[in-house]
């Protein structure tokens, strides 16, 4: 079976990892905050605050907020669950905002029309989530004008689009939002194992962050509420997470920062590649921005009979999926009074979206058989 996505591990980053491993620091050692230094030059950003998993990297965002059960946040209706989970965490309200069918992402039509009927009502959200879906970003400017016009905090869920640029500025940078978060799960654009991040311009977000992120605790003597006693001293401040990253994971995570426009590079040409071979077919790749340049997480196409489409694909040894299941329509949300048919661009994009095989190491010969297989299927 060819995967949808492979993680690709190098000799140097085993050597990276053993090294961790051969030293007096197996966690709180020096190694995460190089991994947080390098992606704060990478993209172009102050502060990092790398954790353990890209879901709790997005409920830190929120928990930051201080999001309670009189706030509602709006997310994006196409995502992972995790993209609604963590404002569920934090007791606060979920609702959504449609997408554009052809790209997936949010659409700021949908955006702007609720925004203004939130506003009669005076019920409007705390803050947005909203999804790089795929790798590509959203559009970026329009959104973060619409909150601040509004005064809503925007988290920008990036975790498909490490490597990714909008308007010639890395994913990450936080130019038109409070907060961006990443995932390093082995599928995305770098792997720590499991591992996430949280970027912002902030440095009042970037100090809270840190101390949810461990326990709430500080040690910092220029941060303590009273007097230390001794070097031993800490104080507790809030009621925090152990949401922290390793320094074996963040060995992993800094090796692998150091090829990632390399792997950017590979994933853009199997895309490339994959718009020629697909040219002729009735199947449709997802719309792309000049303004924007897609990291490539996923290749989704949509095709029509999908579910047929799907079934040929996977008996042909095909490890095809589908990215996202629209998040009003799973059961627990429905549970919360959410209707799948409120968000008909949601349900279009569902509806024949199909992601095709897409990691650095897809082989030229396993992406034509992708292809082949994928071409027989539209045809039976």
């Amino acid at each position: 079976m060819i995967p949808y996505g492979r993680q690709s591990i190098s000799d140097a980053d085993i050597e990276a990892v053993v090294a961790v491993l051969k030293s007096d620091y197996l966690t709180q050692g020096q190694a995460v905050p190089a991994f947080e230094q390098g992606l704060a030059d990478y993209c172009q950003v102050p502060h990092v605050i790398a954790c353990s998993n890209g879901t709790t990297a997005l409920h830190l965002a929120c928990a930051v907020l201080e999001l309670g059960v009189e706030d509602t946040v709006w997310v994006s209706a196409v995502s992972f669950v995790a993209s609604a989970n963590c404002v569920r965490y934090c007791n606060a309200n979920v609702d959504f905002v449609d997408v554009d069918p052809v790209t997936g992402n949010l659409n700021v039509r949908a955006l702007k029309s609720k925004l203004q009927q939130a506003a009669l009502t005076h019920v409007l959200p705390k803050a947005l989530i909203a999804v790089h879906l795929a790798g590509e970003p959203c559009d970026l400017e329009e959104i973060g004008m619409l909150c601040r016009q509004y005064g809503i905090f925007l988290i920008e869920d990036a975790s498909h689009a490490l490597g990714a640029h909008y308007q010639g500025s890395p994913i990450g940078s936080c130019l038109h939002s409070d907060m961006t978060v990443f995932s390093f799960h082995p599928v995305k654009p770098i792997t720590t194992g499991e591992g996430g991040a949280v970027t912002t311009r902030d440095p009042e977000l970037a100090a809270k962050l840190r101390l949810y992120r461990s326990h709430g605790i500080t040690r910092d003597p220029q941060s303590l509420l009273m007097p230390s006693p001794g070097e031993w001293y800490y104080e507790q401040q809030l009621l925090g997470f152990n949401y922290r990253l390793t320094d074996i994971q963040a060995a992993l995570g800094l090796s692998q920062l150091g090829r990632l426009d390399q792997f950017i590079t590979q994933r853009r040409e199997l895309a490339r590649r994959y718009d020629e071979l697909l040219a002729h077919m009735p199947a449709r790749p997802l719309e792309q921005h000049r303004d924007r340049q897609s990291g490539y997480h996923l290749y989704v196409i949509q095709v029509a009979d999908r579910d047929q489409v799907f079934a040929q694909l996977r008996a042909a040894g095909i490890g095809v999926n589908v990215h996202y299941i629209p998040i009003p329509a799973q059961p627990y949300y429905r549970g919360l009074g959410h209707d799948p048919a409120a968000y008909p661009g949601a349900q279009t994009y569902y509806q024949g979206a199909i992601s095709l095989p897409l990691f650095p190491t897809l082989s030229c010969s396993e992406q034509q058989q992708v292809v082949d297989a994928l071409e027989l299927a539209l045809c039976s």
